[in-house]
């Protein structure tokens, strides 16, 4: 799957309305900003490839290990205004909780058929979407996804998103600083349908 079809996007929200609550479900709650984090990898660290879907490396066999995922949402204004063309970026650790970045220095190989970054850019209605992993464990945080949005070359938001209900949330420093509801508009709660994991998440900006 080199890309996921906005067809497909369509289908998998149609099949879980009601049930993910996401950012924008939270009205009037702009998604909060976090720290970019030292991992940011730069243009030169990542592979060719840096579509919107993490989980399949161009000309790679093998996909990523770790649970596959389809993450989505709508980038908006407070006011629930669609945000059309802006960029999108994610990037994350792999399973074994190594990053793409030359000073990631945590012990085990990284998995080459992870992309590690990918972006996406946000269509008429603000929509988004990715397929990539699960979060997993990096040593002293949460499991959680880095979030950047960009209008052009402007950057207008970097979060981070968090599995809901994680039992070691609490111990995160950074998702501790999150009042409840902020908390919640930046959780993914993921669910099963049809044998895939999807999740919801809007971007209030």
């Amino acid at each position: 799957m080199k890309s996921i079809t906005r067809r497909t996007l369509l289908k998998y929200s149609t099949a879980i309305a009601g049930v993910v609550i996401s950012g924008g479900a939270v009205a009037g709650i702009l998604t909060p900003r976090t720290t970019e984090g030292p991992f940011y990898p730069k243009p030169a660290m990542r592979f060719d490839d840096i579509d919107n879907d993490l989980v399949k490396v161009d000309d790679m066999v093998k996909e990523a290990g770790g649970d596959i995922i389809l993450l989505k949402g709508r980038v908006v204004s407070r006011e629930g205004e669609p945000l059309a063309n802006h960029r999108i970026e994610i990037w994350q650790c792999d399973v074994n909780g190594r990053y793409l970045h030359a000073r990631d220095r945590h012990r085990g190989d990284y998995d080459n058929g992870f992309q590690g970054f990918g972006h996406d850019m946000t269509d008429d209605e603000g929509w988004y979407q990715f397929r990539t992993i699960k979060p997993t464990i990096y040593p002293g945080r949460a499991p959680h996804i880095h979030v950047k949005v960009l209008d052009g070359n402007r950057e207008l938001l970097t979060t981070q998103f968090y599995i809901a209900g994680y039992k070691f949330n609490g111990s995160d420093g950074l998702y501790r600083r999150l009042s409840a509801e902020e908390a919640e508009s930046v959780s993914m709660v993921i669910i099963e349908h049809d044998n895939v994991l999807e999740t919801q998440v809007d971007v209030v900006i």
